[in-house]
């Protein structure tokens, strides 16, 4: 199944669970966690058959009969053993008078309804982990057995056997993400977009060692961060030691089962004890190799006296207001991000963009931070990535590991005018824009053996030798006229075959406009760092140093130090110049003014009718 239909499978899902909820008198905070429960326990039930099948490969015989597999078989390979009353096949072929089967729960009590199977089958999962121990739905009477019922068969779509569980795992996270933007709350704001996780993960390079995230959400860090590993060969749950800490319970819950469901394990904490304002609850200060977050921006209200007993603060504590509490507590998690690194850590988090330049005791933690010389990247991000906020935001890497080369250097990057527009309130990065972003990075590293590694990967996916430029024109022309031939085709085709022509037009303009996405961004990336050399972009990226003096060599280099230990990339990369788009301004402005004395007297028209036809109405009443 290619990448186009598991997005269609996606969106066809998402509508039939969501037409069930508009139907019935749940709330989607009410209606999330039951649905992902179910999505979770079909993609346990995937996985659980794709384990028994290697499981049985080598199953020694007895008496004539190869013995049954048992759940430390499945503990040995990293997934959940699930007991027959907790699989899913049994579930959705239990008969509809649930009554009449008979059934009992684990404390042999009578079950009369599908939500009370359902709601049996979560714990006996919950028996398999300890780690899931009170963490699954188990709300399950809340929904008639009609909706619960229509809701299995929609999640035991036969699309699903084909595409094998990682998928099922892809289709859990998109149901995460609606979710996310639906209940457009408070609660809703655990979600971090999946395109700012990725390339917190690409830039840090996760390989083996204690990975933290204080605040936690849903899992997406570690959920990312164990994709990363994997795909380098390695198994994450023996290289990574995950810890979280989230104090709303709610989303702890989400992140359990979210870990669950990628076969992944950790420690997370939650409620009062994991308020990492007042707790450092694994006691990792100093431990972590690597931490990553999105913490909540601006908190206020906090207490300073409560914060500063707690400690992790390597820079002091911000100033405090007249009722003894840190107005803004941004810098306290920037402090405890750097405070729960080791020696050779690493740590890349989402933050207010208003931070990278706020005043007071603000810019005096800041100058000290940035004189330790462990600032590595600063990536200004723009509006509307996240689901529930159009606020722009900042990501900030640190690295107390760098080479010496990079010690004293910054690297800026301004990608608030680099995105994809999904809708007109969502954007993000494509996989492809992800991996120039990335690139950047590596050159400013100086691993360019990883950027032509790319420049090849680019070529393979156009499976072309022309240059990007050429291809991008090309490819523009080919699409072009394949959308002209599509239109031609349409109007002549037979009134029953033109949705037939469409879809199949739709289909060949969808993969090539595919492929001329791939070569711009090619030709984005190629038209600025060539074969592989980092330097500075007017408007995308500069490296500045971090003092005054660890300039002395360059005379136009620039320092953070000159700027008032600002860290905004706007204030370094520059204003990229304007490209001409062969529109004379003059004559332009000259049209525009037309147009409005246009509209202008249009209006008055209107107006003068308007007020003609009260009058008649009316009567002389109105003057």
């Amino acid at each position: 199944m290619d990448n186009r239909s598991i997005k269609k499978l996606e969106a066809d899902l998402w509508e039939s669970a969501d037409l069930l909820r508009a139907g019935s008198k749940l709330t989607s905070n009410q209606y999330c966690m039951p649905v992902l429960g179910l999505l979770f326990l079909r993609y346990a039930y995937s996985r659980f058959k794709l384990v028994e099948a290697e499981i049985l490969k080598n199953r020694p015989m007895r008496n004539g009969r190869r013995m049954p597999v048992e759940a430390k078989d499945f503990s040995a390979k990293s997934a959940l053993f699930l007991p027959r009353e907790a699989q899913y096949d049994y579930l959705v072929n239990l008969p509809e008078n649930i009554a009449s089967a008979d059934l009992k729960n684990i404390a042999g009590q009578a079950m009369n309804s599908l939500g009370e199977v359902v709601n049996n089958a979560m714990e006996l999962v919950e028996q398999q982990s300890e780690q899931l121990a009170g963490v699954l739905p188990k709300s399950y009477t809340d929904f008639s057995d009609e909706l619960l019922g229509e809701l299995l068969r929609i999640f035991n779509n036969n699309a699903l056997d084909e595409v094998g569980g990682d998928v099922i795992g892809r289709i859990y996270e998109y149901f995460l993400n609606k979710f996310a933007k639906n209940i457009a709350s408070d609660d809703g704001v655990f979600f971090t977009p999946k395109s700012l996780v990725k390339i917190i993960v690409n830039i840090l390079e996760p390989t083996s060692g204690v990975l933290l995230d204080p605040a936690c959400g849903s899992g997406g860090m570690f959920v990312q961060t164990g994709d990363f590993v994997n795909e380098a060969g390695l198994q994450s749950n023996s290289s990574m030691t995950f810890y979280g800490q989230e104090k709303v319970e709610y989303n702890a819950q989400l992140c359990l089962m979210n870990m669950a469901v990628h076969g992944l394990t950790g420690v997370i904490k939650s409620g009062d004890e994991a308020n990492t304002f007042y707790h450092d609850a694994h006691n990792l200060e100093g431990c972590c190799d690597y931490v990553m977050a999105n913490p909540p921006f601006n908190v206020d209200k906090v207490k300073a006296e409560s914060t500063s007993s707690a400690g992790r603060l390597p820079f002091g504590c911000p100033k405090e207001n007249k009722h003894k509490e840190i107005g803004n507590a941004n810098y306290l998690w920037i402090s405890y991000f750097y405070a729960y690194l080791n020696e050779k850590g690493r740590a890349g988090f989402v933050m207010a963009s208003s931070a990278t330049d706020s005043q007071g005791s603000d810019k005096d933690i800041r100058e000290k931070l940035v004189k330790t010389g462990h600032v590595d990247v600063m990536i200004s991000v723009g509006n509307n990535f996240f689901y529930t906020k159009s606020l722009p935001c900042s990501l900030w890497f640190f690295d107390k590991g760098k080479k010496e080369e990079l010690k004293n250097k910054v690297l800026f990057i301004d990608a608030r005018n680099y995105y994809t527009e999904v809708d007109r309130t969502l954007n993000e990065w494509s996989e492809w824009q992800l991996k120039n972003l990335n690139a950047i990075v590596w050159l400013y590293r100086g691993e360019s053996e990883k950027y032509t590694a790319l420049l090849y990967e680019y070529r393979n996916a156009l499976g072309c030798d022309k240059l990007f430029d050429e291809q991008v024109c090309d490819l523009t022309e080919r699409v072009k006229k394949l959308r002209a031939e599509a239109k031609a085709a349409v109007e002549a085709a037979d009134k029953r075959e033109k949705k037939k022509s469409q879809t199949e037009y739709d289909d060949r303009i969808s993969e090539l406009t595919e492929r001329l996405t791939i070569a711009k961004e090619a030709n984005w990336l190629y038209e600025k760092f060539g074969e592989g050399e980092y330097h500075d972009i007017l408007g995308l990226c500069k490296v500045a140093y971090t003092t005054d003096d660890t300039k002395c060599d360059d005379k136009d280099g620039i320092s953070i130090e000159e700027k008032g230990w600002s860290l905004t990339p706007g204030a370094y990369v520059g204003v990229a110049p304007v490209e001409d788009d062969g529109v004379n301004f003059e004559e332009r402005m000259a049209e525009i003014h037309r147009e409005l004395l246009a509209l202008q007297a249009e209006s008055n028209n209107l107006m003068n009718t308007i007020s003609q036809n009260m009058k008649e109405m009316l009567g002389d009443g109105i003057e």
